[in-house]
């Protein structure tokens, strides 16, 4: 027996979910507008209560058309975030000015996001799926570490792109997740201008 009106969740009624898209039969047309309600969905809900079932709704398409593209919520979360080719277009170049591009990609996009990019729910996700977390940015990493092969030299890379992850996550989370502090206060101009000479020392040594 379903409930009355006034016990059904906002989500179960309704009033609150996000409008789903009109359907479209375009391949591309369609795997776009995945990956965007991937985006809306993972920053809104966090990693743990996005469905597919959501993002396909979200999205105007089929859950069966959702895993049929992606696989699984996991390899759906991995498609949504940046991936090592989008970032390589963004920071190859000369390495001695590559923390400026880091530093540049990273406070774009986050803005671009209004600081809910799918990065922000990896971090809310490790208290509700620690498992599903640690496997998705370990994934992440791979990414980060091959990019980073193609423009920088020297030993010691995986520790150094770890270090970057880990600096990074730092930030995000005094600056979009907690939202305190003087990271949080910063404009993204004055941000960069901090990240830059830290990912130097990191990056380069």
């Amino acid at each position: 027996m379903t409930g009355s009106p006034a016990e059904m969740t906002p989500t179960e009624s309704g009033e609150d979910a996000a409008p789903a898209r009109k359907r479209t039969r375009q391949p591309e047309v369609r795997r776009a507008a995945i990956l965007e309600a991937a985006r809306d969905a993972f920053a809104e809900l966090g990693f743990a209560k996005t469905t597919i079932r959501d993002v396909a709704r979200r999205a105007g398409v089929t859950h069966g058309l959702v895993i049929r593209h992606f696989g699984s919520k996991e390899q759906l979360f991995l498609a949504a975030v940046p991936s090592s080719r989008n970032l390589l277009a963004e920071v190859a170049g000369d390495p001695n000015s590559l923390p400026t591009r880091v530093a540049r990609s990273y406070a774009r996009r986050m803005s671009e996001s209004g600081g809910n990019d799918p990065f922000v729910a990896l971090i809310r996700a490790v208290a509700s799926e620690e498992e599903a977390a640690r496997r998705l940015f370990a994934a992440m990493q791979d990414e980060s570490l091959e990019m980073y092969r193609r423009v920088i030299p020297g030993p010691h890379l995986e520790e150094r792109v770890s270090s970057v992850g880990a600096y990074l996550i730092g930030v995000t989370f005094s600056r979009y997740v907690f939202k305190s502090g003087p990271l949080a206060e910063m404009s993204d101009e004055e941000l960069v201008r901090h990240l830059v000479p830290n990912l130097r020392a990191i990056l380069l040594g």
